[in-house]
Parts: structure tokens; sequence; C-alpha cells
């Protein structure tokens, strides 16, 4: 596949996801670094959608530690149970917060990040190896649909891992 995306971005962000799915399966399937698979989705994702930060966090030794992403500086590690990360590796499930500031233990990388959604990547046996997150600095732009796909999008890159 070309490096190169085709997604109409006057679309509606179902049908961005409809056209961008297929794309970054082709992507992935070409590849088997994992850093390089994170690192063109990561992009992917924040090329098709302009969220203000979206990358992985990975399970390095009892620990989230910072994989690849794009936007602003962010925290590097995270502990399990605490903020929106470690609380959905904790609790292995997606998580959709539209109010950060109302989740209990936020970690504020970005005080500019006021919405966020976070979904585990797991192995087969269910075990999470790391996590999308996706920041945005308003309230109204993430919502199910996203968390929904990029579901989808942690199962490709569980995928490549197997």
């Amino acid at each position: 596949m070309a490096e190169q995306l085709k997604v109409e971005m006057e679309a509606s962000k179902r049908s961005k996801y409809e056209i961008l799915l297929p794309q970054l399966e082709a992507l992935l399937a070409g590849e088997t670094d994992l850093v390089a698979n994170l690192s063109n989705t990561a992009a992917a994702l924040r090329t098709t959608f302009q969220w203000w930060w979206v990358g992985f966090y990975w399970v390095k030794n009892d620990e989230l530690v910072l994989a690849p992403f794009q936007g602003p500086i962010a925290c590097t590690r995270i502990k399990f149970g605490k903020g929106v990360c470690g609380t959905a590796w904790k609790e292995n499930r997606s998580l959709w917060v539209p109010d950060v500031d109302k989740f209990p233990g936020h970690i504020a990388c970005s005080s500019a990040s006021v919405s966020e959604i976070v979904v585990p990547i797991s192995d087969k046996s269910g075990k999470v190896l790391g996590l999308i997150d996706v920041d945005s600095e308003r309230t109204d732009v993430l919502d199910n649909t996203d968390c929904m796909y990029l579901e989808k999008i942690g199962h490709l890159i569980s995928k490549r891992l197997e």
C-alpha cells in the first residue's frame, strides 16, 4: 500500500472510519514491526480526525510506557489503575471520558485535553498489552462511535502481534 491515506475529510465520522479501516488493515498487514505499525496508526488517526493527541502506551514491567504518538509531549509512565489509561488497563475495558475533570484521579499530561478515550489492546488470552489513547481539547468531539471503531483498530493491531 502506498504511504498515503484516501479519506474524504468532509465525510461523516462513521464513513471516515469505514474508509480508513481497510486502508489501515492493508498498511499493518505489510509490516511486522510493532513500532512502525503503532506510528503509522497514530499518524493515520490524527490526520483523519485531527484530534489533539493520539497515541499508544505499552505495558512494560508493570507500568504503561509511552509508545508512538502524534501531538504534544505526553506523560512517559503511568501506574496500574492510575488515571484514565491506568484504569482502562486495570479494568481491561474501553473508557470514554467526556470531561476528564470529572474523572477521579485523572492525570493531566496537558491542561488543553478535556475529553479522552482509552482502548485496551489485548492478546488472545485477554491480557492487556497496551492501549490506544485519544485526547481532544473539546468536549463535543469524542463519542461512542469513536470508541467502537478504536476497538476495531485495537483488534487489528493485536492480530499483527499473533
